[in-house]
């Protein structure tokens, strides 16, 4: 017996009506029956409705999401999120890191969850999905601290699409193991490499994404765009890397260079603003100060780089 016409059926068959009930099912959703009933019924009738819709938007949700397109178009994302799509190109980026539903996959950093909401879901039912997070002392009282909790936050109110995420930690030099070794099929990042430049851990976290790739893995890269020359002073200012320094740093761990893609470019971005990168959104650094402007800019000028752990 289908479920969701059986609750439908007792929702409705203790109303008295007037009239005739007509009853249309779609795939995904159930559409209020077209009816008049007698007064003393409406709220009755609106409450059933409510059940049913309810009980199949539940039934729905709890069905697996079987490729890139279908998590990026899920409903449940953040509405914020999912405005950041125009340029941050999530299903383009995925597809060209060969991502797919039976990836075993770590996710450096995740901050907000603004790829885990894709990502999670997507790798639920086949694949495997780590939010590789910062080691830090619970007991501090910092921005990271707090972010973490958000973070966990997110996870625990929604365990239909988050309770398989794998948790792990990743601060060198005592914090390195993201995954078992050898065992991921992919390693991405975005928009981290300039913190690890600033703060001199960049050849020790590619080397932790090394060891955890299986032979044939693939890191994936993305990072704000400086221009070529840019110098490391600069770069750890303003939050924007040259694609030769990423390219040198993965390199230098073992990894091959495969590919690059412009999919995440932005020819607005002169990169040169005055808070750096975070002058841009959705940071928007100067506060509502040339906000126009900024906001015509978009998000920064990036690189998607594709790297591969030989076999």
């Amino acid at each position: 017996m289908n479920p969701v016409r059986n609750l439908f059926g007792l929702g409705i068959c203790g109303v008295v009506l007037v009239g005739l009930l007509a009853c249309s099912f779609a795939d995904a959703a159930v559409t209020a029956p077209v009816v008049k009933p007698v007064a003393a019924s409406t709220a009755a009738t609106a409450a059933s409705s409510a059940t049913v819709t309810a009980a199949t938007a539940a039934i729905a949700s709890a069905q697996p999401l079987t490729s890139i397109a279908a998590a990026v178009a899920d409903s449940r994302r953040e509405a914020t999120n999912r405005l950041r799509d125009q340029y941050r190109h999530p299903a383009q980026t995925l597809a060209f890191f060969d991502v797919t539903p039976e990836s075993k996959l770590a996710e450096i950093y995740p901050s907000g969850g603004w790829y885990a909401e894709i990502l999670a879901p997507l790798l639920k039912a086949k694949g495997a999905y780590y939010a590789v997070l910062p080691w830090i002392d619970p007991n501090n009282k910092n921005a990271r601290v707090e972010g973490q909790k958000r973070f966990a936050a997110m996870l625990a109110a929604d365990p239909v699409r988050f309770d398989a995420v794998r948790t792990t930690s990743l601060t060198p030099p005592d914090h390195v193991a993201i995954t078992p070794p050898g065992t991921a099929d992919h390693v991405l990042t975005f928009r981290n490499v300039h913190n690890w430049l600033a703060d001199d851990s960049a050849d020790a976290m590619f080397s932790a994404f090394y060891t955890a790739l299986a032979p044939g893995g693939i890191l994936g890269v993305v990072e704000h765009r400086a221009r070529p020359g840019t110098t490391l002073e600069v770069m750890k200012r303003s939050g924007y890397v040259t694609e030769a320094e990423v390219v040198a740093l993965a390199k230098k761990a073992g990894f091959d260079f495969v590919a690059r893609s412009d999919i995440n470019a932005n020819p607005k971005d002169t990169t040169d603003h005055p808070e750096g990168v975070w002058t841009l959104p959705p940071s928007y650094a100067l506060g509502d100060k040339d906000r126009a402007k900024y906001q015509a800019i978009g998000e920064s000028d990036r690189m998607t780089l594709k790297f591969v752990k030989p076999r």
